[in-house]
């Protein structure tokens, strides 16, 4: 099965693709539409809190003709991070999890879970620490939690989940480590939380296969006008998947797109 995930940073900009930016992002929005993935989970949707419009739905069922289409929106700022998943089969149930997160990241649409008959497939758009690391602490607590609720998953079957989790494990994750410690995404905190995830029985899908390889990224800042062409990126967009089924994993890669900043998207193909 082949499974792809990617932060979108607006599906607006995507259907819309009135600028040079938003024209790159269509492109690999069609790009992965010619691929066909049995599920393409998408994080950062940026819809109003009221979902898509017609024009977007319209255009998504083009590209995705019958998919089922599940919807996670913010309802507490609209407009505001988000999730979207649309699988090529019906699954068994749909989730779209609170885990008992601090503030307002519950309602942030930040999580959806479908259930099929050998396994789970969620999603998650982590949040940000902030520039300041002014949210590192409640980070830290939304850490600890979506930790439990996966590990909770597992408890019933395997789980295979992927999205923009906001961190770069390893110095090899990144670029420019020694000038990013106290940056968010590669605090120790954060890095340590990681770890504490794939410890409790996860696998890092794209690591384990390469162990070694660096310079893969999936990010690169937009705020640089040279972050892509210098390939000065992090790591932070991940397929992670139970460790008893980590064996059947084929291919974890990054899906290249161009001259595009920002997210890329991902791909996992697994024998499942």
């Amino acid at each position: 099965m082949k499974f792809i995930s990617w932060n979108i940073d607006s599906i607006n900009a995507a259907v819309e693709h009135k600028s040079i930016r938003g024209e790159m992002t269509w492109q690999t929005l069609n790009e992965i539409a010619t691929i066909r993935p049995d599920v393409f989970a998408i994080q950062e949707t940026k819809l109003k809190a009221t979902g898509l419009t017609k024009k977007q739905a319209a255009t998504i069922s083009e590209l995705f003709p019958e998919y089922y289409l599940y919807l996670n929106s913010s309802t507490a700022r609209s407009g505001y991070s988000g999730t979207l998943v649309l699988s090529k089969a019906e699954p068994k149930s749909v989730s779209y999890p609170a885990i008992g997160a601090p503030g307002d990241m519950d309602a942030e649409g930040r999580i959806i879970t479908l259930e099929f008959p050998e396994f789970f497939l969620s999603t998650v758009y982590t949040p940000n620490s902030g520039s300041s690391l002014a949210r590192l602490d409640e980070r830290g607590e939304w850490d600890d939690k979506y930790r439990s609720y996966i590990q909770t998953l597992d408890t019933n079957k395997p789980v295979i989940f992927s999205g923009d989790m906001n961190v770069a494990h390893q110095e090899i994750d990144l670029k420019n480590p020694k000038t990013n410690r106290h940056s968010a995404g590669f605090t120790d905190q954060e890095r340590e939380k990681f770890s504490a995830l794939l410890e409790a029985g996860f696998t890092d899908t794209f690591r384990a296969l390469n162990p070694n390889t660096p310079s893969v990224y999936t990010w690169w800042a937009q705020i640089s006008k040279t972050s892509k062409i210098n390939n000065s990126g992090w790591r932070i967009d991940y397929y992670l998947v139970s460790d008893r089924i980590a064996k059947h994993v084929q291919n974890s890669c990054v899906i290249d797109t161009g001259a595009r900043q920002d997210h890329a998207p991902i791909l996992l193909d697994i024998n499942i």
